[in-house]
């Protein structure tokens, strides 16, 4: 019977000898080490699409239990040990409720979605009560003030913050296709909960919002010019429109000044701008105008919500436009509302 001689390292090996080298050569390669529990925990958040500032978060968190408990492995830790930790923040750490909330969610994503173990302690473990506060709201006048006070960018994203109750994130990620200022719309994508909305664009922007995306296609055809990579695009378009990025539709309306480094592509090209430069700046406006409550970018949301329901819209109306889920939570602001029915006059007044 022939026998097929094939020739390996100058040495004739048949069929037979040459599986055997094939598999002896497949041994020798080390298999790569499972990945750590942290990275193991990036790679899950980033499948699912989470947020970067979710995937901080859940990391923070999860380093934070594991040290907490000396560096023992989370699969060697249980019910007890969670409810220590969680207990540990309101008692040592004096957070708050929603803070309390936040680390149990993390945890239980790191059991559940990492390490696939159901336990069926996870669910039992109870949760901390938000306490019911009433938003602090800005009066008209208050709320002008404030916007005079400002210039530049800033002053132009505070009015869209309070003439279309956008969040802060949402007045970031804004594109330019977003814009209908035609129309007089903004449409707001991937929202809280990733829910995309329409709320109303105030007609006295839509002139300002003109001028400013002069100036920004300008940096835009810079950027062209000089091969910058495209801006990040939401989920895995990049990959089913690669030259999207580079299209002007997909630019921030709110680009940074200078390039920046991609935390999780390491790409350097043009982000979004920062909120915490918007935040400084209305903290400065606010001191400027000697208002003494707490004033935050969410507080033109609040004061948005509230002098819509002042002028007598109805509340399902204000639910639409700011993303409720529930009209429950859309309520709230009745609760500071000082005119219709729940106006009430003071004997002192009478």
């Amino acid at each position: 019977m022939f026998r097929r001689q094939i020739a390996v390292n100058g040495k004739s090996l048949n069929a037979v000898d040459l599986s055997g080298h094939l598999s002896g050569k497949r041994s020798m390669v080390s298999t790569p080490p499972p990945p750590r529990l942290l990275d193991a925990l990036r790679e899950r958040i980033r499948l699912l699409h989470y947020s970067l500032r979710t995937e901080r978060a859940y990391v923070q968190w999860a380093r934070r239990y594991i040290r907490h408990h000396g560096m023992r492995h989370p699969r060697e830790l249980g019910e007890t040990q969670v409810t220590a930790f969680l207990g540990s923040l309101a008692t040592v750490g004096n957070v708050s409720a929603s803070t309390q909330n936040q680390a149990l969610a993390a945890i239980l994503f790191l059991y559940k979605e990492v390490m696939g173990i159901e336990l069926a302690w996870l669910e039992n473990i109870p949760r901390a009560k938000r306490r019911r506060r009433l938003p602090s709201v800005l009066t008209a006048a208050e709320a002008r003030s404030v916007l005079e006070l400002m210039t530049g960018t800033h002053a132009l994203m505070a009015r869209l913050l309070y003439g279309t109750g956008m969040r802060l994130m949402e007045c970031l990620r804004l594109r330019v296709k977003d814009l209908e200022l035609e129309r007089r719309e903004i449409l707001i994508r991937e929202g809280k909960g990733g829910k995309d909305r329409v709320t109303v664009l105030p007609s006295a922007l839509v002139g300002p919002l003109q001028e400013h995306l002069v100036r920004v296609r300008a940096l835009f055809d810079r950027d062209r010019a000089s091969s910058v990579p495209g801006v990040e695009l939401p989920g895995a378009l990049s990959r089913k429109y690669p030259n999207a990025g580079r299209l002007w539709a997909w630019q921030w309306v709110f680009p940074q000044r200078s390039l920046s480094v991609d935390p999780r592509s390491r790409i350097r090209r043009r982000h979004h701008a920062f909120g915490q430069t918007l935040q400084r700046a209305i903290k400065r406006a606010v001191h400027e105008a000697g208002i003494v409550k707490p004033v935050s970018t969410h507080t033109f949301r609040h004061s948005f919500a509230t002098h819509l329901m002042e002028a007598g819209y109805d509340i399902r109306t204000v639910q639409e436009l700011l993303g409720h889920k529930d009209v429950s939570t859309t309520m709230i602001y009745t609760h500071v509302l000082n005119r219709g029915g729940r106006g009430v006059v003071s004997p002192l007044d009478r």
